[in-house]
């Protein structure tokens, strides 16, 4: 179905964070081609079905691939950076990936010439969005991991709880379960990030002007708002302390043998 082939997709440049950091394996690439072409095709054959292809059904897109997205644990994450030697510098390279990531999206899919509205995004531009967010899910959850705050519950109860930081914006403290329960009404989180998918087009506005339009200035865009997207994140994390002081420690990559 195509569902279940866009959740895959997103999953798929959700990961290529990991090439972006350096820790994936040699033979990956950073961006494979065509793939924002393809996710938007998908897409435009779902609508062609009847599929809904306004916010709301991008908003139950982005829920659905979620939970398919690899998130690495701080265990994970230190051995994949094992020079890494604070949370801070860790985190810095969990940010800078998701960035670049995000900026390699925009580059892929340019800048469609025609206006987001609410009720009916070009396909183009929804698939841009589609994407980001997926890069920007992973990237918070990892900023989650490397500051030893991730979020308690099974996998559902977890991607609901860093969706609802994506689409707040802002480091919500999904590590207490009384928060998790509350970040569970599937309800009020669809229309967050309907609102939010909704915000994150018109703000592509700019790059629609006649002398912007092309994929460097959606490379510039996507870069601009993650980044920023992170030290927003990233400064809540610092304000809170990790559920388990030792945790840094206890992450520790085991030794090499010489």
């Amino acid at each position: 179905m195509a569902l279940d082939e866009t959740t895959a997709d997103l999953a798929r440049i959700a990961d290529e964070m990991e090439v972006w950091d350096g820790s994936a394996g040699a033979d990956s690439v950073p961006a494979e081609p065509g793939r924002m072409a393809s996710l938007a095709r998908k897409l435009g054959r779902s609508l062609s079905r009847g599929a809904k292809g306004s916010a709301v059904g991008l908003a139950d897109r982005l829920m659905a691939a979620a939970p398919r997205i690899k998130v690495r644990d701080v265990a994970t994450l230190r051995a994949h950076h094992s020079d890494a030697r604070s949370a801070e510098e860790l985190a810095d390279r969990i940010a800078a990936a998701g960035t670049r990531a995000a900026g390699a999206v925009g580059a892929g899919a340019g800048a469609a010439a025609m206006m987001p509205v609410p009720f009916a995004m070009p396909v183009e531009i929804a698939a841009e969005l589609l994407a980001v967010a997926a890069v920007e899910f992973k990237m918070i959850a990892e900023l989650y991991e490397a500051y030893g705050q991730p979020a308690q519950g099974n996998l559902k109860q977890r991607s609901l709880a860093y969706l609802s930081v994506w689409s707040e914006r802002r480091g919500l403290d999904v590590a207490s379960p009384a928060t998790i329960l509350a970040l569970g009404k599937s309800a009020a989180l669809r229309k967050s990030i309907r609102r939010r998918l909704t915000l994150s087009g018109f703000r592509k506005l700019p790059t629609l002007t006649p002398f912007m339009i092309g994929a460097a200035a959606g490379a510039y865009v996507n870069r601009r708002d993650t980044a920023r997207l992170a030290a927003d994140i990233r400064r809540s994390l610092r304000e809170r302390q990790p559920a388990d002081p030792n945790y840094w420690l206890a992450a520790r990559p085991p030794l090499r043998e010489p």
